[in-house]
């Protein structure tokens, strides 16, 4: 499918490296935080890049815990473990920023394993994994960050209600969009950020329909991300990432059965992502090049299968791993470095 609207993107401003932070929510598999990097690894074009595990990654296979996978070697990958001890039942790394530091989270959400929000820093060690979880609060995700050592994410309560939240030279800040007829238990989440302060989520209404919306952390103020007024304000939207130009990425309901992803550009044009073929398409990151990067499926029910891809310049790159039966993509930052998701069976 092609783009809603052609234009020229920004040029990258260097060779474009992979890494993969992946993760599965499906039960009875490896669940995988994982970094993958690859160079020579082109966007142009659509094509399907896959990857072996290594041996270390396999013994694992049949238990619940999570890895990380990281690589610098030139046309080739290799795995290396990025867990935080603390619960390897569930890891899952969401961010990126261009200083090589990623927010995350340990914990399924389960009985017994709460959501732990961290920031990993090199070298990624063990001591490497800062808490950051908000305080008093049941449950914390570390979903986005930038350069200027902003975090964003979200924090849920005793009761099961959703808040958005930022955190700035060590204060948190609590964010929820003002509305007057929200979900109950609410939920409200903060995804992205970028270098300007300016953060990107989403909160659902008492119908269960999601509203994208920009909070602009210098000036406290809200704004809406909308469609463009040919499509109306049915459909649900989910603002899941923002450059420092203020594009936004996410995805949106195009119909009651299909979901496609989308690029705002900050000057108000819309271009429509879609896979060839998908019935669901999201968008989780975007980078100062507008390289997209997110999830798409195919098959329904039982068969559906879970893909990562790449999208730049109206070209899509799908991402798959080798031995797993899911992959994402979740975020990318201005080196190309992306995170996402992985499952094996």
């Amino acid at each position: 499918m092609k783009p809603a609207d052609k234009y020229t993107p920004p040029t990258p401003s260097a060779p474009a490296r992979r890494r993969l932070r992946a993760t599965a929510l499906a039960s009875g598999t490896l669940i995988a935080a994982v970094a993958l990097a690859a160079t020579g690894c082109s966007a142009a074009g659509h094509t399907d890049d896959s990857m072996a595990l290594s041996s270390a990654a396999k013994t694992a296979s049949g238990a619940a815990k999570t890895m990380g996978l990281s690589s610098v070697m030139a046309g080739s990958f290799q795995v290396v473990k990025l867990n935080d001890a603390r619960d390897e039942t569930f890891n899952q790394l969401l961010g990126i920023n261009n200083e090589g530091v990623i927010a995350g989270y340990f914990g399924s959400g389960a009985a017994g394993h709460p959501n732990r929000g961290y920031v990993l820093i090199p070298p990624f060690a063990q001591r490497s994994f800062l808490n950051e979880n908000f305080p008093h609060a049941a449950q914390t995700q570390v979903t986005g960050l930038n350069d200027d050592g902003v975090t964003v994410g979200f924090f849920v309560t005793k009761s099961g209600a959703n808040f958005g939240f930022y955190e700035q030279e060590g204060r948190f800040h609590e964010v929820s969009f003002p509305i007057g007829d929200p979900a109950k238990p609410a939920v409200d989440q903060l995804l992205g950020v970028n270098n300007h302060g300016v953060a990107v989520g989403f909160w659902t209404n008492s119908g269960g329909t999601s509203r994208g919306y920009e909070y602009n952390i210098r000036t406290h103020r809200y704004s809406r991300v909308l469609l463009p007024a040919s499509m109306g304000l049915g459909p649900s939207l989910t603002a899941a990432a923002i450059n420092n130009h203020g594009d936004v990425a996410g995805f949106y309901n195009k119909t009651s059965s299909q979901v496609d992803a989308f690029l705002k550009l900050a000057s108000g044009r819309f271009i429509t992502l879609a896979y060839p073929g998908a019935a669901m398409t999201q968008a989780f990151g975007v980078n100062d090049s507008d390289e997209v990067v997110g999830t798409y499926t195919t098959g329904s029910g039982n068969s559906a299968v879970t893909h990562g891809f790449t999208w730049w310049d109206g070209k899509y790159t799908s991402v798959n791993i080798a031995g797993a039966s899911s992959t994402a993509v979740n975020g990318v930052n201005d080196e190309g470095d992306t995170d996402g998701l992985l499952a094996l069976p």
